[in-house]
């Protein structure tokens, strides 16, 4: 068998009753499309539901997959710890899951363990199910992880793949809200960003044209709130290659987040919505046109970072150009501007639209700005404590940004500062931290400020003394 139809479902807790008390009427066009999947869920009489938690165990180079026979979860946390449910899980189906994943060497499996009751994401979808079906079907849980979206659809395909080879009966839900900062009076607030993710995502979904999954940056999901898109990116991934029946039956955000339902019914294959090979084709192309015009600051630190991370020797400025002595590597001449001139640098690593590294220096530390750039495309590379060090196989997919950095000057307030023009640096004894300007999560001073205090270990009710700069930055 194969999987028999796919939904798309938020798990707002007070949708339950015992929960809402009353709240569940503001929402009541997602209360009747959730009834609407239940029934259908019934009619497709699975023998296994998979359902895609972004509150199940989650790691952040690893997809984890509940282990075990079984799990209980009930809504206490809620207020309605008389609602409980408990799930069987379906073995055979988790062990060829994870043999698919071993196979193309996907960090997926059961290790690690760490909440062995059901989450509310899992409960939500459960609870609505069980009106109609009762317990007649087993689970498989999965949690996402900070992994690309290019991982995430890889694992969908794993589910594919070991559904089609267990012969299971099976039915895939990916349980994620939207975004979370609709309005200013919801509970996390409003940002710009939240609206546009709702529309685009729901345009995606509503249409079935999962490829658009893959424009959405990483940045922009981040500061729209969401945590359902890797959710539906994997459910995407295990409907590979197949014609889908969509329809989107609600959207609606009442409270100030995002609830969105759609359900897919396959149709057969169809080779031409392989939407993953179709994003890496992009992909290459996209990435041959950038390396070609990368100028000669961005161009440095690629360089660099190629021939450190190949042979472990980093390259000298020497004569006027750039140097490895030991194979004879002459990579070009420099202009004035990169061997005159000193000036702190940050150099910046993304992969699939995350960073991967960043380091720099926020005053000259070397001889000018060429090496500058060679010490700190080094350090992004391997000493970055937030990742580990760039692999081989990384290179062809990393894009690079040099920021080359103007003098600091001293500030009284907040008010000399703009996120998109300065970048900021905050200081309180010894302690010190840095923040760039112009960065697509940062919308605002009182942002800019935390996020460097924090980067400084410091408390801004300490009054940390403030110092901004400007940079030229290099693509």
């Amino acid at each position: 068998m194969s999987i028999t139809g796919a939904f798309m479902v938020p798990h707002p807790p007070l949708i339950v009753p015992e929960v809402g008390r009353g709240e569940e009427n503001g929402i009541s066009a997602t209360v009747a499309a959730y009834r609407k999947v239940a029934r259908k869920i019934a009619e497709l009489k699975p023998e296994t539901i998979i359902i895609t938690s972004p509150h199940a165990t989650m790691y952040s180079d690893y997809f984890h997959i509940s282990p075990g026979a079984s799990a209980d979860g009930n809504f206490g946390q809620f207020g309605a710890e008389g609602v409980r449910l408990h799930a069987e899980y379906d073995e055979n189906l988790v062990s060829a899951i994870c043999n698919e994943a071993s196979a193309v060497q996907l960090a997926a499996g059961t290790d690690g363990e760490k909440e062995p009751q059901l989450d509310h994401a899992t409960m939500v979808p459960l609870y609505f199910i069980n009106q109609f079906i009762k317990n007649e079907y087993k689970l498989v849980r999965i949690g996402l992880s900070g992994q690309s979206y290019k991982k995430h659809y890889e694992l969908g395909e794993c589910i594919q793949r070991a559904v089609e080879k267990t012969g299971r009966r099976v039915v895939f839900v990916a349980s994620g809200d939207l975004s979370h900062v609709l309005k200013k009076d919801g509970p996390y607030g409003f940002r710009r960003e939240g609206p546009v993710y709702d529309e685009r995502i729901m345009d995606v979904m509503g249409t079935g044209k999962f490829g658009g999954l893959f424009s959405f940056d990483p940045d922009f999901c981040e500061n729209a709130a969401e945590c359902g898109h890797r959710s539906f990116v994997i459910m995407a991934g295990a409907l590979d290659r197949t014609a889908v029946k969509s329809e989107m039956l609600s959207h609606e955000g009442p409270f100030g987040v995002g609830y969105g339902i759609c359900m897919y019914e396959p149709q057969g294959r169809d080779d031409g919505r392989n939407f993953l090979e179709q994003y890496e084709l992009s992909e290459k192309k996209d990435m041959a046109e950038r390396k070609h015009n990368e100028d000669e600051y961005a161009g440095l630190a690629r360089a660099t970072v190629e021939i450190y991370v190949r042979t472990r020797k980093v390259p000298k400025v020497a004569g006027g150009c750039v140097i490895c002595d030991d194979d004879g590597f002459h990579g070009w001449h420099l202009s004035p501007e990169l061997l005159n001139k000193r000036a702190g640098t940050f150099v910046s690593l993304k992969k699939d639209g995350s960073l991967r590294g960043c380091i720099g220096t926020i005053s000259a530390a070397c001889g000018s700005v060429a090496e500058e750039i060679i010490h700190n495309a080094v350090s992004a590379s391997t000493q970055d404590p937030r990742f580990p060090e760039v692999e081989p196989d990384e290179l062809d997919s990393l894009v690079y940004s040099v920021d080359v950095l103007g003098p600091t000057e001293k500030i009284s307030s907040p008010a000399e500062l703009d996120v998109k023009k300065y970048g900021v640096v905050v200081t309180k004894g010894y302690r010190r931290g840095l923040l760039l300007p112009n960065l697509e999560t940062v919308n605002t001073v009182g942002e800019q400020l935390d996020i460097a205090c924090r980067k400084g270990g410091i408390d801004r009710s300490e009054n940390p003394e403030l110092e901004r700069f400007e940079v030229v930055r290099h693509y």
